[in-house]
């Protein structure tokens, strides 16, 4: 082994052991985000009591709530021919179609590819200081902001699981800020508001971000 080579080995040992990440580029991995902790986070947090039924449900000709697309098995048969639904089989219906009223948790803006908006993340707590977060992809929206708080790190990332290629694609992020309310995190709640910009390897020239505001119980 060669003095120099010796001589990176060395340092680079040195580096690691001090605490220090080294980053082989930007493109493979995502540069964390150090939280801003607020005592009282302020803004406009009013999208936390819109809310929406399931994806698919929707108000039919005869003002009912029925079902389009993915339906729960058995429910046509409880239909007539014009969509009507029985008046004796409403109750079964319902027994079978979820009509929930589901609470909006985040009101975001996003240029990233086949993204037609969403209003939902889930924030889900894997151990005492670990929790991973993570949009919910529809009909509209193939790619999904998820990111991992850590500590006092945020480290964000967009998934594309496109309709019209094979397999995942990850893009990482290179910059942004986030800032967490801290009486709110400690209650089990995530109230943020974010600006995280991403490295589009596709299309270098085109500005890919994702920024908003979230307001979600934190699942345990």
């Amino acid at each position: 082994m060669t003095q120099v080579l010796k001589y990176i080995l060395i340092t680079l040992t040195g580096l690691t052991l001090s605490g220090f990440v080294i980053f082989l580029g930007s493109n493979d991995k995502s540069r964390p985000i150090k939280i801003e902790w607020i005592n009282e986070l302020k803004g406009d947090f009013d999208f936390k009591t819109d809310w929406s039924y399931p994806e698919g449900v929707y108000l039919n000709s005869y003002g009912q709530l029925d079902c389009d697309g993915f339906c729960p098995e058995g429910i046509e048969s409880l239909k007539d021919n014009e969509g009507r639904i029985f008046p004796d089989s409403l109750t079964k219906f319902y027994q079978l179609l979820d009509t929930t009223h589901q609470l909006h948790s985040i009101q975001s803006e996003a240029s990233c590819y086949e993204w037609g908006g969403t209003d939902f993340i889930k924030a889900k707590q894997t151990d005492d200081d670990h929790v991973i977060c993570s949009t919910q992809m529809n009909a509209a929206t193939h790619c999904g902001l998820i990111f991992e708080i850590k500590d006092n790190l945020c480290v964000p990332r967009i998934e594309l699981n496109s309709v019209s290629a094979h397999g995942i694609k990850t893009y990482y992020c290179n910059g942004g800020f986030i800032k967490i309310d801290k009486e709110r995190w400690e209650s089990g709640i995530l109230k943020a508001e974010f600006d995280f910009v991403f490295n589009n390897t596709d299309e270098p020239d085109q500005k890919m971000f994702w920024e908003g505001k979230i307001y979600a119980a934190i699942e345990k």
